[in-house]
């Protein structure tokens, strides 16, 4: 219902939503969906960019994209001539001069009202906005229906000066559109840290709208919220799920607006945030570029149970294609463990015997290698040809196939390039060995939310104590050729996250300094291993591949 510039009553729809990048018509027909559910509404918003969704990457650098977007804007703001809700939607403009801005538009009685551009750009860690767009002025207030609306865009809300401007200039409400990935402990930080300090200095309402879904090593975890002016959370929407919250705002007698108190939803802690942003990431990686499910070696080891449970989460149990590849080193256990497994899950299970195309290789590279002793040559030669089979069932019949390496091994280079590296996507490409294990016993304990596959435990427990190994050789363990795991892991975010020194884990942990200086060195060297790598999900502030940009080719150690 349309207010005059005198009501003291607003409803306004927060919609928390997916979207596909480059997918202008489905996404603006999601947009007018939800805005004829509420009818009677008189503002709805929706994400950053979510015409043409985000990030857009250098697709946004296609003239027709712009030219499309523009035209599809143009087209939303007839329809709200029917006297219906007004819409604030998330876009591209480009100037005469060529130039793009990241925008949102509000849209009201068949006509775009106001444009207001992006500020502040993001150009750290995952975010390189400058490269694609050009920043906007400070943005002023915008006069609608008797309320003065400020909207910073997503990183303007990250610094004072934006809201500050905007409540000079003065703000009734301040509206927040987001594009902001998921990161371990990243919703407290905006709730708790961010917007909750721009609330204390502005002393103005605020809505904070995050958007849900993955986008290749992206995924969007929700967790929007409404601040009132005393810092009191009036709403808070659920974490991964696709919602549209109707909030109900009046003004006081003092003129100042405030929102009717709502539901305050829970917010999973870890690691049940970790284990969704790798289901709901993989889930949409594979469903929107077309794949029918996914195949996976099932070694029996934990990193390979845990990514069936993930992918049958994602996609449920039927799209799940485990195999198991044994070799003369493979042990009963890990059979009986992958057995046990996949009967725990529900999936398929088929075994293929490497030995024969073992035996082969090792004919045919003899005399290539006479007089050479037998090494981790021999033992990468496996591991390719696992890769090799199970490409050959993906290409055959079509699934995704996954890769199942961990950050801890993916770090120092445990990992056989053009073998177990071989893939479309990897769901624990950002997570350490030690938030595997603690993974693993919380999915074994635990049904997600929103899981295709609700069955608990999904891996005999056996699969979580014993000692990690490749078996590769006879009675392999990790540990051979690397620190335990709660050591390295330690000092691999120091390394990673951190960008310490070696002297500054010696001097934190007390490891032995040659030790440090070693995963120091493994970690460089295994640099061009990583940029061959496939994407997976980011989980933390420094993953390998949109964070964490090192040059394959330098010669600079800390010890």
């Amino acid at each position: 219902m349309t207010q005059t510039p005198t009501s003291r009553k607003l409803t306004i729809v927060l919609s928390q939503m997916t979207q596909r990048v480059g997918d202008l018509a489905a996404n603006a027909d999601a947009m007018r969906r939800v805005r004829e559910r509420h009818s009677d509404a008189d503002l709805i918003l929706y994400p950053e960019l979510q015409l043409i969704g985000y990030p857009p990457e250098d697709l946004v650098l296609k003239p027709a994209l712009a030219d499309r977007a523009a035209a599809m804007l143009a087209e939303l703001a007839v329809q709200t001539g029917d006297g219906g809700p007004a819409m604030l939607v998330g876009s591209v403009e480009r100037d005469a001069a060529g130039k793009l801005y990241n925008i949102v538009a509000l849209l009201d009685e068949g006509r775009v009202v106001a444009v207001r551009r992006k500020h502040e750009l993001p150009n750290y860690g995952t975010f390189d906005e400058k490269r694609v767009f050009a920043p906007g002025p400070l943005p002023d207030v915008v006069p609608w229906r008797g309320v003065k609306l400020g909207l910073p865009i997503c990183e303007d809300g990250w610094f004072p000066a934006v809201c500050a401007h905007l409540a000079h200039q003065g703000a009734d409400l301040l509206i927040s559109v987001n594009g902001s990935p998921y990161e371990i402990d990243k919703d407290d930080r905006r709730l708790a840290q961010v917007f909750a300090a721009r609330v204390a200095e502005t002393q103005l309402p605020l809505i904070f709208l995050n958007r849900v879904g993955g986008q290749d090593e992206l995924v969007f975890d929700g967790c929007s919220f409404v601040l009132n002016g005393d810092g009191a959370a009036a709403h808070r929407l659920t974490d991964w799920e696709e919602e549209e919250r109707v909030t109900h705002w009046s003004r006081g007698a003092d003129g100042r607006w405030a929102c009717e108190a709502g539901v305050i939803a829970g917010w999973d802690d870890h690691p049940a945030d970790i284990y969704q942003a790798m289901v709901l990431s993989l889930r949409d990686y594979v469903t929107r570029n077309g794949f029918p499910g996914v195949v996976l070696g099932l070694s029996g080891g934990i990193d390979s149970a845990i990514c069936a449970a993930i992918a049958a989460d994602a996609l449920g149990p039927d799209k799940v294609w485990c195999v198991m590849l044994p070799s003369r080193f493979t042990s009963q256990a890990s059979l009986d463990d992958a057995q046990g497994c996949a009967e725990m899950i529900g999936c398929r299970l088929d075994t293929i015997s490497i030995v024969p195309a073992v035996e082969a290789f090792d004919t045919m590279l003899a005399g290539s290698f006479a007089d050479r002793d037998v090494d981790t040559t021999e033992e990468n030669v496996q591991s390719r040809i696992r890769g090799v089979t199970l490409m050959a069932l993906s290409n055959k019949f079509g699934p995704m196939l996954l890769t199942t390496g961990n950050k801890s091994e993916m770090s120092v280079g445990y990992a056989t390039i053009y073998g177990d590296m071989a893939g479309g996507y990897n769901p624990l490409k950002d997570a350490y060995k030690t938030t595997v294990f603690a993974v693993a016993r919380w999915r074994n304990a635990h049904v997600p939310r929103l899981s295709l596959n609700p069955v608990a435990p999904v891996m005999p427990d056996r699969i979580i104590t014993k000692p990690p190994s490749a078996e590769l050789r006879p009675d392999q363990k990790d540990e051979d050729s690397l620190p335990p795991y709660a050591d390295l892991d330690r000092m691999l975010h120091m390394l990673v996250e951190e960008e310490a020194s070696v002297d500054d884990v010696v001097a934190r942990y007390g490891f032995d300094r040659d030790a440090v200086a070693r995963i120091e060195r493994l970690l460089a060297i295994a640099e061009y291993k990583r940029r061959q790598a496939p994407p997976g999900v980011k989980l933390s502030t420094r993953n390998f591949g949109r964070d964490r940009r090192y040059p394959i080719t330098h010669g600079f150690r800390t010890a």
